[in-house]
This record gives structure tokens, C-alpha cells and sequence, in this order.
């Protein structure tokens, strides 16, 4: 099988990503070595490139200063740009399959005859008002917003999202058929592949005292960063030495930083330096704490259980699919106070047979549900199974009619450039 494989960025170019999508890019690439595994050709066509139109600045700063978000990729003329650089591609492809593994944007006007599949963590519809950046949107936007993933989803054979909740917003939003979904949890990015004597190796270290809680985000406050510095300091006050491990961005509080909080700053896993530091930070940690506010999955949650770390998080998004009380850690109420991720978390730590217990449970949970392994079974039979079905070509719309859809500058006030 050849599969046409879509990305806006370069899969095969980790140097080249921002650290704010080294999660959505790092999962892509993920994706790309698991099709390969399997025995696909794939057939790269990103980096595609977005057109540069200045109008998009001028309307970002008009909607910031009357208190609205916007979002420029879903203007009318980026989905069409992207769809002439995929088909003029494909054409040289041969390709059996045509996957996008990033948001629908890329495929709502490709015409193509192959069978279509989007791979994402969950649609951009479900992450209005949920993610900051799509929470207060301009009337535009979020009406664009709709109209373009619905356009993807029409064009789609299948859509495979990473958890029951995108699957449930996703047909609430756009009527979506579930004989068109499928849900496969994603992997670890760089997961340690451990076997089970070395995992069991790996727990049987942990020392009983003190206790590591790792926390990784890029953000802070999003990824529920103060909340777990609470808990952290609930527990030393409760007598139970504790430690915060931050990675991946600088902690904030009043004052000075606690003495029990860690912050290692951003580490480069694509360096071999990095991933060595970042594999023996996670095998040392008792808990990965995640009371993130905002996420569709937490791939965070798959790399601890990767290395046989049981998780603490937050029950918000797709969360809750991925983690299972008594099996590999606990998912709390959104609104769950620091104390009760501490009691949770001391309860465990009390019972240190039970904790490892836990470890190994979240290892095998890893292995089975969770892996980039368990998903290539999951994913390869389904896709062989639309390779060969054959899809009309749709007629391409009039250039008017494209035209027609760009909305003129909203009128600028007085006193706008002030």
C-alpha cells in the first residue's frame, strides 16, 4: 500500500518544529513510522505552505481590541492553496491512499478519488471555547470554522480520533456517522520501548521517600502547573517529603520557588544528551501530575505509563479514556482541590507494594491499550480495507463563487490605530 501522506510541516525535519507543536508534529511522525512499520510506502507531500495575506494581521489586531480571538487558518482561501499543492503532488504519487494526520483544514476542498483519512487527536470544533486560542471567537471565525471541517469531514472515508469524547463531540457537531469513526489512543512521541523485566527493574529503584511528581507542559498555567505545585506542598505539609520535577517550562509562584520544586526547563529530546536526561527523569518519578485545565488526550499520560509511571490528571477532554482508576492512576473532577490529589497520592505512597503494583499495572495498560503498537493493529487492517473503493470526483467550484466567500475587512473605527 502507498499512502499520500499530508502534513503542513516537514514530518521528517524534527529540528524545524516550534516547541508549542512538538506534541501535534511529534505524533504525526509517530504516525508516519507506524504506517511504515506495518509495510506502507508512504509518499511525504508537506511541508505544505499557507499564503501570506496581510489582511489576516489586520484582522487579528481589529478583533483583539474589541476582546475576540481569531483564527486566520480557516479564511477561504487557505483550504483551497493547501488542496492545489496536495493534488498537484499526488499526481506524482501513485498513491493507494491519501492521510492527513493534523487538523482537516489540509483536505476540505482535495479532489481526489482515493480513499481519505484524517488522524487527529479530536476535531477543531470540539476545541472551540475549550483551547485559549479558540475560546471567544470572532462570529466569522467560528462560523468559518464549522463550514471548512465540515467540508473535510464530507470528503473523509475515515476519521480516526483518540478518544470516546472527541468521538461523541464530534458526531454531536457535525452529525458525523459512527460507522465513519474510529478511536485509537495515540502513543508515547519517544517512547523507551522497555521490556517487562526492565520496567520491573526500573520500579523496584523508585525509592519509598521522597516522592517525585513529574509535571510536563509547555504551559504552565494551561497544563494545570499551579495545581500541582499546591500538591506538591500539601503533601510536605502532611509530613510526606515530596518533590515537584518540572519539565518543559519555567514554574511561577509568589516569591521565591520552594525549595522541593525542581524545574529542569525545556529538554531537547531530539539530542541524545536530552532523551538520556528526559528517560531518567521519568524513571525515577513516582507520579506524572497532570490537572491540565485544557487537552484532547494527554500523550504526557502515554509516556509516563511507558516507563511504568502510574498518572494523576485532570478528567477533562479525552482524558478519561486513557486513564483508568486502579489501573494506571487516577482521573480527578476538573474542579478537584489540591487535597485531594494529595490524599489520593499519600494513600498509594502508604501501601509501597501496592504503589509498584500500580507501576507494573500502568506498563501493561501502556503495552496494550496505549502503545504506537497496539494502534498499528488497531488501524492497518481498516485502512487495507478502504484502499480500492472507488469515490466520484467532485466538480470544482466556480473561481466566482470562491471569490465571493472573501468578506471585505470589517470597517475600522476611529480611533482604532490609537
Amino acid at each position: 500500500m502507498k499512502i499520500a501522506y499530508a502534513t503542513t510541516y516537514d514530518v521528517r525535519d524534527r529540528a524545524s518544529w516550534p516547541r508549542r507543536h512538538l506534541g501535534l508534529y511529534g505524533a504525526g511522525q509517530k504516525i508516519a513510522e507506524v504506517l511504515q512499520s506495518a509495510g506502507a510506502e508512504l509518499a511525504f507531500l508537506g511541508p505544505l505552505h499557507q499564503r501570506k495575506i496581510p489582511i489576516t494581521r489586520l484582522k487579528w489586531l481589529y478583533y483583539r481590541r474589541r476582546g475576540r480571538s481569531y483564527y486566520s487558518p480557516v479564511e477561504p482561501w487557505v483550504a483551497p492553496h493547501y488542496a492545489r499543492q496536495i493534488q498537484a503532488r499526488l499526481a506524482q504519487t501513485q498513491a493507494d491512499l491519501l492521510l492527513c494526520p493534523e487538523n482537516a483544514i489540509p483536505l476540505a476542498q482535495v479532489r481526489t478519488t482515493l480513499p481519505t483519512v484524517l488522524w487527529t487527536d479530536a476535531l477543531l470544533g470540539s476545541l472551540v471555547d475549550f483551547y485559549p486560542h479558540l475560546t471567544n471567537l470572532c462570529a466569522e471565525t467560528r462560523q468559518r470554522l464549522h463550514t471548512v471541517e465540515q467540508a473535510a469531514l464530507e470528503r473523509c472515508d475515515r476519521v480516526i480520533l483518540t478518544s470516546e469524547w472527541a468521538a461523541q463531540s464530534a458526531m454531536a457537531l457535525y452529525d458525523l456517522p459512527a460507522a465513519k469513526l474510529r478511536i485509537i489512543p495515540r502513543g508515547a512521541s519517544r517512547a523507551q520501548d522497555l521490556t517487562q523485566p526492565e520496567v520491573e527493574a526500573v520500579i523496584a529503584q523508585r525509592p519509598l521517600s521522597p516522592c517525585r511528581l513529574l509535571f510536563l507542559g509547555v504551559d504552565w498555567e494551561r497544563k494545570g502547573g499551579p495545581l500541582a505545585l499546591e500538591v506538591a506542598q500539601t503533601l510536605n505539609q502532611q509530613g510526606i517529603e515530596t518533590e515537584l520535577w518540572v519539565v518543559g517550562c519555567r514554574p511561577q509562584s509568589e516569591g521565591d520557588l520552594p525549595g522541593f520544586v525542581k524545574p529542569y526547563g525545556f529538554i531537547d529530546r531530539a539530542t541524545p544528551a536530552g532523551e538520556a536526561q528526559f528517560a531518567h527523569l521519568l524513571s525515577n518519578a513516582h507520579f506524572l501530575i497532570f490537572p491540565t485545565k485544557a487537552d484532547t488526550f494527554g500523550v504526557a499520560i502515554s509516556e509516563a505509563n511507558a516507563a511504568g509511571v502510574p498518572c494523576v490528571a485532570a478528567a477533562v477532554g479525552g482524558i478519561p479514556t486513557v486513564l483508568r482508576a486502579g489501573v494506571n492512576g487516577k482521573a480527578f473532577a476538573s474542579d478537584a482541590s489540591a487535597y485531594d490529589y494529595a490524599q489520593y497520592i499519600a494513600a498509594t505512597m502508604a501501601d509501597y507494594a501496592g504503589y509498584q503494583n500500580l507501576a507494573r499495572s500502568s506498563w501493561q495498560h501502556y503495552r496494550q491499550h496505549l502503545s504506537w503498537e497496539a494502534a498499528q493493529q488497531q488501524v492497518w487492517n481498516d485502512l487495507q480495507e478502504l484502499v480500492g473503493r472507488d469515490r466520484p470526483l467532485e466538480p470544482m467550484p466556480p473561481r466566482a463563487n470562491l471569490l465571493a466567500q472573501l468578506n471585505p475587512l470589517p470597517t475600522l473605527k476611529k480611533g482604532f490605530w490609537a
